[in-house]
């Protein structure tokens, strides 16, 4: 179990229209604009945009793997560990976070998780 920090890489740069930039102690990835995701290299975590809903059971299943981040604007983001997750897993993660925050007309577009996986 664990997924590599180029792994998740390959997964965001499989969406359509995501973009990254590079700051002093983290990348934050967006689409169009709207951000979904962060990656701290030197913790191994990846911050993640999703619902209240889906934060809140998600740290309450494996708070080992996932912690409240913070909250804004009606979603929950979570700190996911990369050691404790699998790659269909983050997957899924990876692509509703996208999904969250792309333009209706970028969602025709949507790769399934597991065409993501396999990106």
């Amino acid at each position: 179990m664990g997924v590599e920090i180029t792994r998740f890489l390959r997964l965001v740069s499989a969406l359509p229209e995501s973009e990254h930039r590079e700051l002093a102690a983290y990348t934050a990835f967006t689409v169009r604009g709207k951000g979904f995701g962060y990656l701290w290299p030197r913790t191994r975590t990846v911050g993640l945009k999703q619902t209240l809903s889906e934060q809140a059971a998600l740290v309450a299943e494996r708070p080992e793997v996932f912690e409240v981040q913070f909250t804004a604007g009606g979603y929950g983001w979570v700190v996911v560990h990369l050691d404790g997750i699998d790659l269909d897993e983050l997957s899924e993660l990876v692509l509703e976070a996208w999904r969250l925050s792309a333009p209706e007309d970028l969602l025709e577009a949507l790769p399934t998780p597991a065409a993501l996986a396999g990106a």
